[in-house]
């Protein structure tokens, strides 16, 4: 295979470097990113794949923040003073990485290998930044397996099992839709390339429906948007099916051509008439005969399913119900009609293609459940645990157990971070790691169908080391792999590298033989325009189309509508009621916000968070704009600023997804109310099952 076309870091003079993000969104955009005597100066849009145009969002494009940001770990270091409190003494990597080896070998010897828990899930979300030389790793190494639910395992359960790997419609081809349904997404905060082709289609005549419990920035644009209760969305859902059988909307033809399981989901719909389910929602019911009518007679519909619905304990059965729709309703093999979820398996890209150690048989984590994992398994416990591309103080349910099992000095933490986070507080052993300007990677995207080469624009900033790096000297050190041509460890940064170019360009480089042994995996009609720089062909065609371009990939090629074995009780539509109590009352959802990237640039976050609560609530407990309240439940409360505004339905609070502790009074966020307790569809996080309260807690 032919070297990709790539262009090293430049450390004098001015140059632009053609890279792409890699970071937890579904656009993968194309980057331009200008170097001037070896430092960023813009990051602008790049050209290499088409659906960026001129658009990126101000995230990345301020990324340079977060590479030269005060918070930026630049070396090893090692914990001097009590766990949390972020008191590190500089050390060498040789020194680091010997005590990480020290304390893998203890542990394994004391407990054995399932004592070890890696930790981690996107960050960098690049293929060669996580599940390829870290799998290799810890595969060989026995150590416990980490289920990675914190985010879209429901969706991804209910869309295997519906229709299996198969590619949903591109964001260009929502332009020719009569009908578009944004539902659980805002695409303004997280994804916003829909945006434009949303608008686009609405001025051709295209009519919009949001169903999100907020006034999104697309919701005020709507034809109609259904302010439902968190966690109602399945009886929703269920409610419009019912009405396409009910009023002879749905495609009997193709129900009987193309699918399993149509009698059962028709008579999981009849228990939700739409007065029922209208009723359970809090919305109005004609609004959602309207809706079920349009979806009913128009066509191309188009459904955007996001990942709000998933975030509560019917979340499995709403995306498996959402996802029905086109199929009951006859939407598909036209361009325009269907819908789109993730797109990230259409490219056959896994873990177990791209790596040559079959995973071990070992114990299985929910990494929802880190809190309970820390404090309460015992056989064996939790030795060691090793942190990387994720920040779970702030991302992951039940903050409060999580944070104590931390503290743990019985445990040793090791956290692989570009910035002193709140969970690399909490490490023994904090190691620098590269950003995606600093390193090579492939990036994938999953709402636009864009692959790209990823290569860096500058050279690490300190000591900082990419996670393929730092895991192929771990696996030399303990002998868990073999040189095959790399350098040893002890010839790679040694105890006084700094920031010298060409020391840190060398092992940035070093990425290129993991790029390509990565590459030399994939399927061949993506790595030629993949490495020839072509980066935004996908697999089926510019824009692939449902029932014509691509099928299910179920096993028997036909959509399951009632899928078997995806439920444990074998009702993929069991509907919980409402977990709210007297004493919470109030839903607490934490969805994406326009300030970070899950919980990423979370340390630029501008001052106290505002917790967004409705007229009516607010003014039921005497608060106002601008007052101090805490918001609360059995497990914790959240001390922070309350903003009055109808933008949010009445007994639905907000607190923004990824906060840090730095963005409350009392450094706890809304992961700190949130139980651990799982989706009974695919085992997903249920943030929005928070059940609070809220008083005042005082005026400024």
């Amino acid at each position: 295979m032919a070297d990709p076309k790539v262009t090293p870091p430049r450390s004098w003079g001015r140059s632009t470097i053609q890279t792409a993000c890699p970071l937890d969104c579904p656009d993968s955009c194309s980057l331009a990113v200008t170097v001037e005597r070896g430092r960023l100066v813009s990051i602008e849009p790049g050209t290499a794949a088409p659906g960026t145009g001129d658009v990126i969002c101000g995230k990345v494009r301020q990324f340079d923040r977060r590479v030269y940001g005060s918070a930026r770990i630049t070396h090893p270091s090692i914990r001097t003073g009590p766990k949390g409190h972020g008191h590190f003494e500089r050390v060498t990597w040789h020194e680091a990485l010997d005590l990480i080896v020290q304390q893998l070998t203890a542990a394994r010897d004391r407990f054995g290998a399932e004592s070890v828990l890696p930790y981690y899930y996107g960050g960098s979300n690049g293929l060669l930044t996580s599940d390829l030389e870290d799998a290799r790793f810890f595969r060989r190494f026995g150590a416990s397996r980490l289920a990675r639910t914190v985010c879209a395992a429901p969706t991804g359960a209910a869309a295997r099992a519906m229709y299996g790997p198969m590619g949903g419609v591109a964001y260009d081809d929502y332009a020719a839709a009569r009908l578009i349904v944004i539902w659980g997404c805002n695409a303004s905060a997280s994804g916003l390339h829909l945006v434009s082709h949303v608008k686009r289609a609405q001025k051709a005549g295209a009519r919009l429906v949001v169903i999100d419990p907020r006034r999104t920035p697309l919701a005020r644009v709507a034809d109609l948007h259904l302010p439902v209760r968190p966690g109602t969305d399945l009886a929703v859902a269920l409610a419009v099916i019912g009405e396409l059988f009910a009023r002879g909307w749905a495609d009997r033809a193709f129900l009987a051509a193309h699918t399993d399981g149509a009698d059962q989901l028709r008579r999981a719909a009849e228990a939700w008439p739409i007065a029922r389910a209208a009723d359970e929602a809090a919305i109005d019911p004609g609004a959602l005969a309207t809706f079920a009518e349009w979806y009913g007679t128009s066509t191309p519909a188009v459904i955007r399913c996001g990942w709000g619905q998933e975030r509560n304990r019917n979340g499995g059965g709403a995306s498996l119900a959402i996802m029905a729709l086109p199929a009951v309703g006859g939407k598909f093999g036209v361009r325009g009609g269907g819908y789109t979820m993730s797109n990230s398996s259409v490219w056959g890209i896994t873990a177990d293609r791209l790596i040559d150690t079959p995973a071990p048989d070992t114990r299985v984590v929910n990494m929802n459940q880190l809190g309970r994992a820390l404090t309460e398994y015992r056989d064996p416990p939790v030795a060691v645990l090793f942190v990387y591309n994720c920040n779970p103080v702030a991302t992951v349910p039940d903050q409060n157990r999580v944070r104590q099992g931390l503290a743990r000095e019985d445990l040793f933490t090791i956290v692989h971070e570009q910035v002193m986070t709140d969970t690399a507080l909490f490490a023994d052993v904090v190691l620098p790691a590269t950003t995606f300007l600093e390193h090579y990677d492939l990036a994938k995207g999953y709402g636009a169908y864009h692959l790209q080469l990823v290569q860096p624009a500058i050279t690490p900033v300190g000591e900082s080391r990419s996670n393929h790096d730092l895991f192929r000297d771990l696996g030399l050190r303990m002998g868990l792999i073999e040189a095959d041509g790399t350098r040893p460890a002890e010839d790679r940064a040694g105890p006084d590298l700094g920031p010298d170019e060409s020391e840190a360009g060398q092992d940035t480089l070093g990425d290129i033989g993991a790029l390509l042994d990565a590459a030399s995996r994939l399927p061949a009609d993506l790595v030629g325009p993949l490495l020839a720089g072509k980066n935004g062909v996908p697999p089926t065609g510019a824009t692939p189309v449902q029932f014509v371009d691509v099928y299910p990939a179920t096993p028997n090629g036909r959509v399951q509508l009632h899928p078997s074995g995806v439920a444990p009780d074998g009702d993929p539509y069991g509907y919980e009621p409402d977990p709210a109590t007297d004493a919470h009352p109030l839903a607490l959802i934490s969805p994406a916000s326009a300030h970070t990237i899950s919980s990423t640039l979370g340390e630029l976050r501008p001052g106290i968070a505002k917790l967004k609560m409705h007229p009516d609530d607010a003014h039921a407990r005497s608060i106002a704009e601008g007052d101090a309240v805490r918001v609360f439940n059995e497990r914790g409360e959240v001390q922070c600023e309350v903003s009055v505004t109808p933008e949010t339905r009445p007994g639905t609070v907000v607190l923004p997804k990824g906060l840090w502790a730095r963005s409350t009074f009392n450094g706890a966020t809304a992961n700190a109310l949130v139980p651990d307790t799982l989706t009974t569809i695919g085992g997903g996080a249920c943030f929005n099952d928070a059940r609070v309260q809220v008083e005042l807690f005082g005026r400024h």
